[in-house]
């Protein structure tokens, strides 16, 4: 389900069957490496679409959670946390953030509330669609892996 209010209605009338947050991080900048910024977003907002469309009925997909640069890594993971502890207290269980930025990479571990989901960005704005298509669903197969061994986990 995206952050549309048609799919709210819908979690709204089944939201015992929702507890999977996908909350994409996407930098903004208009530093020197813009559009390799521009793409990194734009890489993560075409995937987690697709995961949304392939989980669809037991996530959502939040709004990205948006930065800059300039912000320090300290003040991003307050924010995140606070997102994710407002989400937890209305009935979230797992929380999946998904980025191409390699500095979340670096900070992980005090991502304590979800799991990194990290990506290098694939260059995709060369890439004929047939061939993003067949890019995307690589990817997807190993995330659908990560995703039902998270679920299992905790099911166990």
């Amino acid at each position: 389900m995206k952050w549309v209010t048609r799919d709210i209605d819908l979690y709204l009338q089944a939201k015992e069957y929702v507890d999977t947050a996908i909350i994409p991080l996407i930098p903004v900048t208009w530093e020197n490496d813009v559009k390799t910024t521009v793409a990194m977003g734009e890489f993560i907002t075409i995937l987690t679409n697709e995961m949304e469309r392939q989980f669809k009925g037991r996530i959502i997909l939040f709004p990205p959670f948006t930065y800059t640069a300039r912000e320090s890594v300290e003040s991003r993971i307050e924010r995140l946390t606070t997102w994710t502890s407002e989400l937890s207290e209305r009935g979230m269980k797992y929380f999946f953030f998904v980025s191409s930025d390699s500095i979340w990479k670096q900070h992980e571990e005090q991502l304590e509330t979800g799991s990194l989901i990290w990506l290098p960005s694939l260059p995709l704005e060369y890439v004929e669609e047939k061939y993003k298509q067949a890019m995307l669903q690589d990817q997807m197969k190993q995330l659908i892996t990560i995703f039902m061994s998270i679920w299992q986990k905790s099911n166990d």
